[in-house]
């Protein structure tokens, strides 16, 4: 069967961004349960959605396939609700959460035989939030995890995987276990991390006011990730929690070491430890998107003179290249300063490299 109604539950951004993207199949029906009616107006409005529920069984009872795209707490309780729900026909439900083992464990407590669960993560996301942000292209090249439960086949796999192709992610399938552990280490730990260094920060600007002055640059981009929602990110350190107070552990022993090697000026063994971090850094991917949102910047050297800003602008504009954010990371006056300029794709960035050079402009991609 080509033609399905497809249920997407929660339509925010990433709901959205694959019901714009399911919705490339002409042949599906998508269907956009949210208990934000402003959203569901919007999704129909945009022709994100074609049909508007906030009964989600009524919803659920329509569907072929239902994607779960809410909050972890949240997709759990959608999965708890779902067994009571009389389906007439199999359905198959996957979810969009980045912790699988609190839902797979959930999904295998089901005893609707008509219900067919296959955990999932779209690996990327963006900076923004809500259905207005949301687009078909969002989980391209992106590594997209499954993880089939007790409840599903390979075969159902294989539907899932055709229905959700137009996202033209790459499918991984893993364990519960294994995907937890990975997400922890590259995704869940770093926010920690950098709120951790945010906190460190404040509580230094007790001792030096212009701290706050002296910490734009690389400290912010170190840090953005500590910019994101609290809520969200509590519900997935909650839910992941025992991997991450191993992870917690392993890197209080591991600065530890570090202060050790400071403490006893360690030269060759502190240089060792750089190097080896620069190599494994300088080794990773940077084609395919990531558990954390990329950011396509070009640094600009700029004259300190009126218009200056402008005229970087008016370039890019010229060539119709979207700019993300703008930003002066140094300006000085009658001197040459910096300007950081982001945008949305890779593409974009190296296409603003071009013409601000041709230009004449001094331009700079960090990796």
């Amino acid at each position: 069967m080509d033609n399905r109604n497809i249920l997407v539950a929660g339509i925010g951004l990433i709901g959205g961004s694959l019901a714009k993207a399911v919705k490339i199949n002409p042949e599906h029906t998508v269907l956009g349960y949210d208990l934000n009616e402003e959203s569901l107006q919007y999704g129909l409005e945009q022709g994100i959605i074609d049909k508007a529920y906030t009964d989600f069984t009524r919803a659920a009872q329509e569907a072929d396939i239902i994607i779960l795209a809410a909050p972890i707490s949240e997709t759990i309780e959608l999965i708890k609700r779902l067994d009571s729900i009389p389906f007439e026909r199999q359905v198959i439900v996957t979810d969009t959460a980045s912790v699988k083992h609190a839902i797979i464990e959930a999904a295998e407590q089901l005893t609707n035989e008509n219900i067919a669960f296959i955990g999932g993560h779209p690996m990327a996301g963006s900076h923004k939030r809500g259905i207005g942000a949301a687009k078909s292209h969002l989980f391209e090249n992106a590594i997209y995890v499954l993880a089939p439960s007790i409840r599903s086949t390979n075969e159902m796999v294989a539907t899932l995987k055709n229905v959700l192709s137009p996202t033209k992610s790459k499918f991984v399938v893993l364990k519960p276990e294994e995907h937890d552990e990975m997400t922890g280490v590259i995704s869940h730990f770093p926010h920690l991390i950098a709120s951790s260094l945010v906190h460190r920060a404040k509580k230094w600007q007790q001792t030096h006011a212009f701290l706050p002055k002296l910490a734009a640059g690389g400290f912010r981009d170190i840090t953005r990730i500590a910019s994101s929602n609290p809520v969200m990110w509590q519900d997935i350190f909650y839910h992941n929690r025992k991997k991450m107070s191993v992870l917690l552990q392993e890197w209080i022993e591991e600065m530890i070491q570090l202060k050790e090697l400071i403490d006893n000026s360690e030269k060759r063994a502190m240089i060792d430890y750089l190097e080896d971090a620069k190599k494994y850094r300088d080794g990773i991917p940077t084609k395919t998107a990531g558990a954390i949102p990329a950011f396509y910047d070009v640094y600009v050297d700029i004259r300190d003179q009126t218009g200056a800003i402008a005229s970087v602008a008016q370039i890019l504009a010229e060539h119709n290249i979207s700019i993300k954010n703008i930003e002066i990371l140094e300006i000085r006056e009658g001197i040459t300063g910096v300007l950081r300029v982001s945008f949305y794709t890779k593409d974009a960035q190296k296409l603003s490299k071009q013409q601000l050079e041709l230009n004449g402009y001094e331009t700079m991609i960090q990796n």
